[in-house]
């Protein structure tokens, strides 16, 4: 028969909680014993009982193992503790850098688009002509080339279509030429099968003469 499970919730009988509570402090240390001795793991355990009683256990020096945990534990708060002063201080130094930069470049952009030109002296001006007519040449430049890109893909597109054109008037002179043929051919068998029927039924030539002789009163042989 399974062993009912115990519900975990404090237990009220002071005698029964005590004794369930050295039973269970003696279990917990074996295991933590067992788990020392098989995984090669330093363990520590500190309990306190409900009376403020300590009972403790460790796989080797506590002392030793609660430095090593308020070592790492100091670390762990180092790495979550804010920025320093001096890297607050390099953020806010390239935060600030960069918003000067896109700062220049919008308002060089904006000059190259013709806005913002007030404060320009004449200097400045012809600068910005001359780089506003490189910018334009080489878009013309590149104007150019998908030009010439698009007339040669219409070219060769106009290439094929006529090839394609040419390929179609021959097969349909080919298809014409066939159906002239094949009517004439059906002409002639029709117009041999009539000559042989009209042969056949018309009256025997030797018929034909005797009937003329007669009429003529010549002498039949």
């Amino acid at each position: 028969m399974a062993r009912e499970k115990i519900r975990i919730k404090k237990i009220d009988n002071i005698t029964a909680r005590q004794v369930t509570f050295s039973k269970r402090r003696r279990g917990i240390f074996k295991k933590a014993d067992e788990l020392s001795v098989l995984c090669d793991a330093d363990v520590a355990l500190i309990i306190f009982s409900s009376t403020g009683k300590l009972f403790e256990f460790s796989s080797s020096r506590m002392r030793e193992i609660l430095g090593r945990y308020n070592l790492h534990a100091s670390n762990i708060n180092k790495m979550m503790d804010p920025p320093s002063l001096h890297l607050q201080q390099l953020e806010n130094c390239n935060l600030s850098r960069l918003s000067k930069e896109v700062e220049d470049k919008t308002k060089q952009l904006r000059k190259l688009r013709g806005e913002d030109l007030e404060g320009m002296n004449l200097e400045e001006l012809h600068r910005l002509e001359k780089l506003l007519e490189s910018g334009l040449r080489r878009v013309s430049e590149r104007k150019g080339e998908c030009v010439m890109s698009q007339i040669s893909s219409l070219e060769k597109r106009e290439s094929e279509l006529v090839d394609e054109n040419r390929r179609l008037k021959e097969k349909l002179e080919t298809l014409e030429r066939a159906k002239t043929m094949a009517i004439k051919e059906v002409v002639e068998t029709e117009s041999a099968t009539t000559n042989v029927s009209s042969y056949d039924s018309g009256t025997p030539l030797e018929d034909d003469l005797s009937d003329t002789s007669l009429k003529l009163g010549l002498p039949s042989w």
